[in-house]
């Protein structure tokens, strides 16, 4: 009931200013211009109050005496100036909203009266706390809000709240940052409040500002949900309705149950599909989100080196392939067929080898890639297609060494290299193995004079004629083999017929069975279709082959703990793409289709369908596996004035308002488990704040993006 006067001396109190120039707007939702007061003549040395604006997005602009008359004229005599959008409003004025250069202001942040300007204490290992709440404490609705009666909406009887404590002593906190003239304050009782309902936030180990943000948020709706007795609602089939119908239905039955200033400002939907690989059963849901978990793309791609193996005469060489890090075993044989330049007439079988051996073979399509590990070794075998179950013939390789020990000379058997895989014809006997064998050589075969130069060769063309040994010895002389002679039958006597000695074996190469024959029929397992042959080299044959292309094999990743990467630079819409893409369940995530009656690997396809006000963004910088964690440093480029969802929104017709603009960011600096989360805040204009625990201070536009962004804040703008 108090007259505009009585208003303005009361405001001059609270905000220990002095009265000459000043305008009054009404920040309620419109921006009606109450009075202008103007007294008599102003003092020379006196500075003049010419602008006060909420949520201290431009703060208290003071300067001096030359400056002044030019910036209070420029208000007084703005005739739009009563079309000013404040809080949020919708409208058009916003543009026009008089501001200063930031050149014409300079001070210290800490300056008497200085609002939102207010830095958190660091109680031990709080920064990630500062950091999330410096970020939610200027959010535009909810500075609205708490520092309004928010006190009518506790709800005390939510038995998924905290009876309202959560709420209490955030809205306190939020007051006193945004109180004129405040000291750093230390959040205390928020932080006792924390760590009675959310345990894991307790004592002063450093934690996620995500995770602290996902609990805040989530507890600040619970605590404040205008729902006192929540219905139940049965979600129900599409059953052929419009994806807008249902979900429609799936929003007004969330805000039944759900209905906050949480929910008003940062809930959007999504879509969610799920298609069964069996029976192509689609099941489709609106799911609510609070946030945005955005994967980097290098975070859902894997790279994968193997070794390919020919059996028509080249050498075997590694070839390095992109796949998704969630994929399956048909995206790895298609990337790598693609890549090795695969022929309709020939297939791939994939298979693990481990100290001189096969321990399994990689055979079904929809197993997932992440059975593979990075320190994995996978050997690649070019086969020609074939419509029958023709028998493989897997050879092992064992090596005659010598070694005399207290003057007696001593011989053991030492496996190496990998195996080597070929098909078999029909009826095969002893001489169609060994001649198998020599033709699966042939690419490791080298001249003794050239066998230095041919360690050093990674590739040799098939069509070349290769050299062969035929006798290595002290003085040692070669013939040259066309390899066509080889598969006619046709050789010169080389010492690998002779001296090479062939013995069936089990899968694992440890027995050593009969001697295989020259005219023996030899007979595989039924079971697998495969024949295991050790072979068996003396020392001096050794020497004549590049055992260095036979034994070298790469991981699958190889990655160093001291080598620093490049650094890696993605755009937020690509982030975006990455999430939105459809793809395969995890094991650990199978969906129970109603159709089959099962737990299966469905595909899984997002699509962002309504938009909220606030929209957080969080990067998915660090992953975690049972023995390592890992944190990305790539530079995500992401827009700071105008966000465009509009290609990303599934439900257009509904939604015209797509564009945001960034308002604060969460840092976090250094490495997993360590580290410092500060706070970037935009305070109108172009003007940014860097929000360092107790430490506040201006920081320049071409500061805000970098490598060390973590959860994004936009607030949505009506163009």
């Amino acid at each position: 009931m108090d007259n505009v006067v009585e208003l303005f001396r009361r405001a001059c109190k609270l905000f220990n200013v002095e009265s000459e120039l000043l305008r009054i707007w009404d920040f309620s939702g419109h921006t009606i211009s109450l009075f202008s007061i103007s007294n008599k003549q102003r003092q020379s040395d006196q500075e003049v109050l010419l602008e006060l604006q909420v949520y201290g997005l431009s703060d208290f602009i003071k300067c001096k005496e030359g400056k002044k008359d030019e910036l209070a004229n420029s208000i007084l005599g703005n005739s739009s100036a009563n079309s000013l959008v404040m809080n949020g409003a919708s409208g058009t004025g916003s543009a026009s909203c008089f501001r200063v250069n930031s050149s014409v202001f300079s001070g210290s942040s800490r300056e008497a009266g200085s609002l939102g300007l207010t830095g958190l204490q660091n109680l031990g290992n709080t920064c990630f706390m500062n950091s999330a709440l410096q970020c939610l404490v200027h959010t535009p609705k909810l500075v609205d809000y708490f520092l309004g009666d928010y006190g009518r909406e506790i709800n005390h009887d939510n038995p998924l709240g905290m009876n309202g404590e959560i709420a209490l002593a955030f809205g306190d906190m939020l007051r006193k940052l945004w109180a004129p003239g405040a000291s750093p304050v230390a959040p205390r009782t928020f932080k006792s409040k924390l760590a009675r309902f959310a345990p894991q936030f307790s004592g002063c180990n450093q934690h996620d500002s995500q995770e602290l943000l996902a609990f805040l948020l989530d507890g600040l709706h619970e605590d404040l949900n205008r729902v006192k007795k929540k219905p139940y609602v049965e979600a129900k089939d599409g059953d052929g309705r419009s994806d807008n119908e249902v979900a429609d239905e799936y929003w007004q039955n969330h805000l039944a149950r759900n209905d906050s200033i949480i929910v008003d400002v940062c809930q959007g939907q999504y879509k969610s599909t799920l298609v069964c690989p069996i029976c192509k059963k689609v099941s489709t849901t609106f799911d609510p989100f609070m946030y945005l978990s955005l994967p980097l793309p290098s975070t859902t791609m894997r790279t994968m080196t193997l070794t390919v193996v020919s059996t028509g005469g080249s050498t075997p060489a590694p070839y390095t392939v992109t796949v998704p890090k969630s994929g399956k075993w048909e995206d790895l044989i298609k990337a790598l067929s693609t890549a090795c330049s695969l022929k309709a007439d020939e297939t791939l079988l994939v298979a693990e080898v481990y100290n001189n051996r096969i321990i399994r073979y990689l055979e079904e399509p929809a197993d997932s890639l992440s059975l593979i590990r990075d320190g994995d070794r996978l050997v690649a075998y070019r086969l020609a297609k074939d419509e029958e179950q023709i028998p493989l013939a897997v050879f092992m390789h064992q090596r005659v060494e010598e070694q005399y020990i207290n003057g007696k000379r001593t011989t053991s058997l030492k496996a190496f290299g990998f195996p080597l895989v070929a098909k078999l014809p029909g009826g095969f006997n002893g001489s169609d193995i060994k001649d198998i064998y020599k033709k699966l050589l042939r690419p490791f075969q080298v001249s003794a004079q050239d066998a230095l130069e041919e360690n050093h060769t990674s590739d040799v063309d098939a069509t070349e004629k290769t050299k062969e040994v035929e006798n290595v010895t002290s003085s040692t002389s070669a013939c040259v083999i066309d390899p066509l002679t080889i598969e006619d039958g046709v050789n010169c006597n080389s010492p690998s017929d002779a001296d090479l000695q062939f013995y069936t074996t089990d899968d694992k190469g440890i027995i050593r069975g009969s001697e295989i024959q020259v005219g023996e029929f030899v007979v595989g397992s039924e079971k697998s279709k495969r024949l295991y042959v050790l072979v068996s080299w003396p020392q001096k044959q050794i020497e004549g082959y590049d055992t260095h292309l036979l034994t070298s094999l790469p991981e699958v990743f190889k990655s160093s703990f001291f080598a620093k990467r490049p650094q890696e630079s993605v755009s937020l819409y690509k982030c975006l793409e990455a999430f939105l893409q459809e793809e395969p369940l995890g094991p650990e995530d199978m969906w129970y289709c109603p159709s089959c009656k099962k737990h299966c690997q469905a595909s899984k396809k997002l699509d962002l369908w309504r938009l909220p006000e606030i929209l957080v963004i969080h990067l998915k910088r660090f992953s975690y596996s049972r023995f390592m964690k890992n944190k990305l440093e790539a530079y995500v480029d992401f827009p700071v004035d105008d966000l465009d969802l509009s290609m990303y929104i599934a439900y257009k017709n509904g939604q015209s308002c797509t564009r945001y603009v960034l308002y604060a960011v969460s840092n976090h600096y250094g490495s997993m488990g360590g580290g410092h989360y500060t706070a970037f805040v935009h305070q109108g204009g172009d003007q940014w704040y860097n929000f360092d625990d107790s430490n506040v201070y201006p920081i320049g536009l071409d500061k805000i993006k970098s490598s060390a962004a973590y959860v994004l804040f936009y607030r949505r703008v009506v163009v």
